[in-house]
C-alpha cells in the first residue's frame, strides 16, 4: 500500500450532501481538532485519491490516513468514528466481516446522490471548518 505524507487527513466527495454531513459531523465532535479535510475536487484531494487507486471523477469511498496508513470504506469511517471523544465503543463493529460491513458501505455509497443529494460545486464551509480544509 502506497504512504502518504499527512497524518489524520479524511476524503470526502465534495459535491455530495451526505459526505459533507459526514464531515460537519466529524468537525463538530473532534474537539482535539486532529482532523483534517480535503475534497477529492481539490488537487490535493485528487492527488490522495489518485494514489490509493481512488477514480476522482466517479469516487466510491471516503478515506482516512491514519497513523500512516490509508483506510477505505468501512474501515475509514470507523476508524474515524473511534477516534472520536464518546466513540470508542464503535471500534466493536470492527469485529463485523469486513465483506458484510463494506456491503452496506456500497450501498450507501451507490445511492447516495439520489438519496440525499448532490451540490452543484463543492460544498463552502465555515470558517471555522475553513482552517481545517486542504486543498
Amino acid at each position: 500500500m502506497p504512504e502518504w505524507p499527512d497524518d489524520d487527513v479524511i476524503l470526502f466527495d465534495g459535491v455530495c450532501i451526505f459526505c459533507s454531513r459526514w464531515v460537519r459531523f466529524v468537525a463538530k465532535r473532534d474537539t482535539a481538532r486532529r482532523f483534517r479535510f480535503t475534497p477529492i475536487q481539490s488537487g490535493y484531494g485528487t492527488r490522495l485519491a489518485q494514489t490509493f487507486g481512488i477514480d476522482p471523477d466517479d469516487p466510491d469511498t471516503n478515506t482516512v490516513i491514519h497513523g500512516g496508513k490509508a483506510f477505505l470504506k468501512s474501515d475509514a469511517a470507523l476508524t474515524v468514528l473511534s477516534q472520536l471523544p464518546g466513540w470508542a465503543w464503535v471500534r466493536v463493529l470492527f469485529a463485523v466481516p469486513k465483506s458484510l460491513r463494506n456491503a452496506v458501505y456500497n450501498l450507501v455509497a451507490r445511492n447516495r446522490y439520489r438519496i440525499f443529494g448532490k451540490y452543484d460545486a463543492c460544498f463552502v464551509p465555515d470558517a471555522e471548518l475553513r482552517a481545517r480544509v486542504i486543498e
